[in-house]
């Protein structure tokens, strides 16, 4: 059959359709680019935010091929799924092994035993960057997420796979990802800084990049963590989720740490690695949050100043403690959201101007739809490369920062 793959989501989801690409290729498939040469449509869903289901929900409503349902909404909206589209197969995330026998068969595969994704056949889809999956699942209940309903509790794979995955990794640049890569390890005796040694033994020149970590995690490990990014080979760049800048609505979002430990993580890093990338996320308009408390979220951002901002409006997620709580109305998480972009937009443009005239080795590995080269240097910031050609994708140039913006720096 020819078989295109739509994908939402997060890196494990790309890499999941990197495996599933592999394998329906295994069972003599082929794979198309767009989803008007296909016999059928692979749908690899996302269900973290609401305005991402929603987008998925209105793409099952269009196909009028046959579909796959695959990912997060396989495992924890079957009954939603079915009600859109009760024709659709569903593949479950520990089942991407059995999507041609499901195919095949016209047969969901749902809630098997725990699949190792690292033991699986992949196609990347870059020349230049490798995922690869250290764990599945969190050790968290967060009030508000579903996620964990899909991936449910942590499951750590072994370190001698990822070792042994990264050894064979044909890319330089190397992303390790989870749903919290903080927590890895902690069903299995070990940790993150101990995993990294073990990775950072090998002989080989590669740039690795560490998922997101909650803090609560890297607070166990922060010192053993900092004197491991201090390898070359490490991107200087560390996403570390806050969520709210109040401890009340830390405490209603069952977030298992405070402010202070999120800004003493951020002080020891930025004191560590003065250019450090640092990435953080901040919910707006979370039940029951007063303007104060909002404002606290405000003053947090302004006090950190942080590289990266992801901002997200409050979405209840079905089956979810915060869907049950007095839900704050959709102009003000509107107007929460707009000053927070607002703040962020600022501080984005200050931090970037920092490194105005900074020169050094970019590794390029991205193509643009505008046709841009885009890379990234040692603390993970994209530059663009004007003068690059498609060739350079997968190598490192030297390059001048001669421009700033509030998304980008430019090189020559």
């Amino acid at each position: 059959m020819k078989i295109h793959i739509e994908t939402y989501g997060c890196s494990a989801n790309i890499n999941n359709s990197e495996i599933i690409e592999a394998i329906l290729i295994k069972g003599k498939h082929k794979i198309v680019d767009s989803e008007d040469k296909a016999d059928l449509v692979v749908i690899n869903t996302c269900i973290v935010k609401g305005p991402t289901e929603q987008k998925i929900i209105k793409k099952m409503q269009d196909i009028k091929q046959p579909i796959v349902v695959a990912g997060c909404m396989a495992e924890a909206q079957q009954e939603l799924v079915k009600k859109i589209r009760s024709d659709a197969i569903l593949v479950g995330l520990n089942n991407l092994k059995n999507i041609n026998k499901a195919i095949k068969e016209k047969k969901d595969f749902l809630a098997s035993e725990r699949e190792i994704k690292l033991k699986l056949p992949k196609k990347s889809r870059s020349k230049a960057v490798e995922i690869i999956q250290i764990a599945e699942g969190c050790l968290g209940n967060c009030s508000y997420c579903i996620t964990k309903l899909a991936k449910g509790k942590l499951f750590s794979y072994p370190e001698d796979l990822i070792v042994d995955a990264v050894k064979k990794a044909k890319a330089r640049e190397i992303w390790l990802t989870s749903q919290d890569c903080g927590a890895y390890g902690q069903d299995i005796g070990t940790d993150l800084p101990g995993l990294l040694k073990k990775i950072l033994k090998i002989k080989k020149d590669f740039l690795l990049r560490i998922g997101m970590m909650n803090p609560n995690h890297v607070l166990k490990f922060a010192d053993g963590l900092i004197e491991v990014y201090k390898d070359k080979r490490i991107f200087k760049f560390v996403h570390i989720p806050v969520q709210s800048g109040n401890d009340g609505i830390l405490v209603k979002m069952n977030r298992k740490y405070t402010v202070e430990d999120f800004i003493a993580i951020a002080d020891k890093f930025r004191e560590s690695f003065p250019q450090v990338t640092l990435s953080t996320d901040i919910i707006c308009g979370f039940p029951g949050e007063t303007e104060e408390q909002f404002s606290d979220s405000l003053k947090l951002i302004e006090k950190i100043k942080p590289d990266v901002l992801n901002i997200s409006k409050f979405w209840p997620r079905p089956k979810t403690l915060a869907a049950n709580m007095k839900q704050i109305d959709v102009n003000t998480r509107n107007e929460r959201s707009r000053k927070m972009k607002e703040l962020s937009r600022q501080i984005t443009i200050e931090r970037n101007k920092l490194w105005l005239n900074w020169e050094g080795d970019v590794y390029a590995d991205e193509i643009r739809e505008t046709g841009d080269i885009v890379g990234r240097n040692f603390a993970y910031k994209q530059i663009i490369l004007p003068n690059a050609k498609k060739t350079t994708i997968g190598k490192s140039v030297k390059t001048k920062v001669v421009e700033t913006g509030v998304n980008y720096l430019k090189g020559i």
